[in-house]
């Protein structure tokens, strides 16, 4: 909005004016920005104190924290993979491996707007269970947009980008498609979709197939139910799911996922001489769950299930599939992560776990050359600090939907991230002055040093631990009718948008060039917040804040907490 001012009148201007002023149009006042000089994530979570891996040994997760349906391919002798993303842009992280124990993230698929619109989508929308294929030296990636277009695909010869834009499949409808490429040409689309008929119940759903052309993009043919409900209808089976066909020595194997993604999860096989059907259940199903183990063992894994093969070129077969890890009763902050396990024939079976296994924290690595560590470790116990001296933010960093403008940049102030804050709350359902990266253990901190001063009363900038729009908390600096200070806000309802409770608040004098420190502590089910005006000499504003709320088991939906930076005006 132009704002007008008065101008100066003299004698003479006065009397040429008839006593009339005239309107000079001045420019509005910049929004101050919040500058972010570093920021610190460490996992510090005690199961790796008790489970260390020796010299030819992996951690799982391979993946830890919110990397839910892993999909895997292999091209060459590198290993590509991808998962789900939701509403975080860009979409479809993608990471490359040549041992498959020490993952390199080297993009994302989705990283342009015309290839994903999420505008306005809740967090839990979105880009749901992504598929990697390789066929022809062209890699392919096939996912759903829920409620945003449904089905598509796009591709590339360089798995790093760029990207295709998508190519809609209006004819496959549902979630989770997958595509087969068999060694006679052909390519096949697989998804979950409604079952023929009325559904029996609730979770009642269908795996089905149709051809794809490859020259023209298109699905040809008749669409074709081959599994309905799931192993046995008569036990009422729900939400079969994330489809995978496997051809192995001339007979066709179908994997798919059952029981839905929370504690009943499951991974189930079928057979077939066609790829067609009909699909032969094993009678050893399910091939990896962990539903019903006791709940009260030690370091649990639970909710196995959303599984992807692959064979190396040593003929080994390895599955890629998510799970959780609850601190306490089925409570995870840290959303779906990706885990990996051998998987053995038996009588023309795959099996991974069987009878009272547990997936394990350790694992002896595959047969493949081993690789150096990555500079960004994805498992165990880790400490990474970005100090913004990149030109680019790094690939650990998401945004909340499409970005539309420009509202951060790295070099306006070189070495720190600028955010210019913005209207829209992140409580809301548009996009939010937010960045920020996954909580990746239950036992972790993220702290930064900001250079902010509000300017009027509602302005705000600093850490959020953020589920949803309605499950969040906020530690920063903003500013009341009281003065500056530094507070902790709590947001928790049922729907958004939730109401903000001030846990505590200090006042605090600020500087534009002197930062303050900022902290959030988790531990498990609480989380502990501190500031600081001088580095490393922290002082607590609040201690055992309710964890809990951020879980998924009580927040909802499908993703894990994220830490990230924050800034917000409440007027444009």
């Amino acid at each position: 909005m132009t704002r007008w001012a008065n101008c100066t009148v003299t004698p003479a201007l006065l009397a040429m004016m008839a006593g009339s002023c005239a309107s000079v149009a001045v420019a509005p006042a910049p929004t101050p920005t919040a500058r972010f000089d570093w920021f610190t994530y460490e996992g510090k979570d005690p199961v790796y104190d008790k489970f260390t891996r020796g010299p030819n040994e992996y951690l799982n997760p391979i993946l830890a924290g919110f990397y839910p349906d892993p999909s895997i391919v292999k091209a060459g002798d590198d290993y590509y993979l991808v998962t789900s993303s939701f509403v975080y842009f860009p979409g479809v992280p993608i990471f490359q491996s040549r041992d498959l124990v020490n993952w390199k993230q080297i993009g994302h698929v989705l990283t342009r707007p015309s290839q994903l619109n999420v505008d306005s989508a809740q967090v839990s929308r979105g880009i749901f269970a992504p598929t990697l294929r390789w066929h022809d030296s062209t890699f392919y990636m096939i996912t759903t947009l829920v409620d945003r277009g449904g089905n598509f695909f796009v591709t590339a010869t360089n798995p790093a980008g760029p990207w295709s834009d998508p190519v809609w499949l209006p004819e496959v409808d549902g979630i989770d498609p997958s595509l087969f490429f068999d060694d006679d040409g052909k390519a096949y689309v697989m998804n979950n979709g409604p079952p023929i008929g009325p559904p029996l119940y609730e979770g009642h759903r269908a795996i089905w197939i149709q051809q794809f052309d490859q020259k023209s993009s298109k699905m040809i043919g008749p669409r074709r139910m081959i599994i309905n409900g799931g192993v046995d209808l008569s036990k009422k089976p729900i939400w079969i799911e994330a489809p995978h066909i496997l051809k192995v020595n001339g007979s066709y194997y179908l994997i798919a996922a059952e029981g839905g993604t929370a504690e009943e999860h499951s991974e189930v096989v079928f057979r077939s001489a066609s790829v067609w059907g009909p699909y032969t259940p094993f009678a050893g199903n399910p091939i990896l769950t962990q539903r019903h183990l006791a709940g009260d063992r030690p370091f649990p894994i639970i909710a196995a299930g959303h599984a992807d093969f692959v064979e190396t070129q040593n003929g080994e077969w390895w599955a890629v599939f998510l799970g959780a890890r609850p601190y306490a009763d089925n409570y995870y902050n840290t959303g779906r992560e990706t885990y990996m396990l051998p998987v053995r024939w038996a009588d023309g079976w795959p099996v991974i776990l069987t009878g009272t296994a547990t997936v394990p924290y350790v694992q002896k690595n595959p047969n493949l050359p081993a690789q150096p560590a990555t500079a960004a470790p994805m498992s165990g116990n880790f400490k990474r600090t970005d100090d913004f001296s990149s030109p680019e933010l790094g690939m650990e960093w998401s945004l909340l939907r499409t970005p539309r403008e420009t509202w951060y940049s790295l070099s306006s102030s070189p070495g720190w991230l600028t955010i210019t804050p913005r209207s829209a709350d992140i409580g809301g359902f548009a996009q939010p002055a937010f960045i920020g990266r996954r909580q990746q253990h239950a036992w972790s901190s993220a702290s930064t040093a900001l250079a902010y001063v509000p300017e009027k009363p509602g302005d705000k900038a600093g850490l959020v631990a953020f589920q949803n729009e309605s499950r969040y908390y906020f530690v920063g600096v903003t500013k009341t009718a009281n003065g500056n200070v530094v507070q902790v806000e709590k947001y928790s309802a049922r729907t958004p948008p939730a109401e903000g409770v001030v846990l505590a608040s200090v006042p605090v004098r600020l500087s534009a060039t002197a930062p303050i420190y900022l902290k959030i502590e988790a531990r498990g089910a609480e989380y502990d917040f501190y500031y600081s005006q001088q580095p490393d000499k922290w002082i607590l504003l609040k201690a055992g804040a309710d964890g809990i709320m951020l879980s998924t088991k009580v927040a909802g939906g499908f993703i894990g907490t994220y830490f990230g930076m924050y800034a917000y005006t409440p007027s444009p």
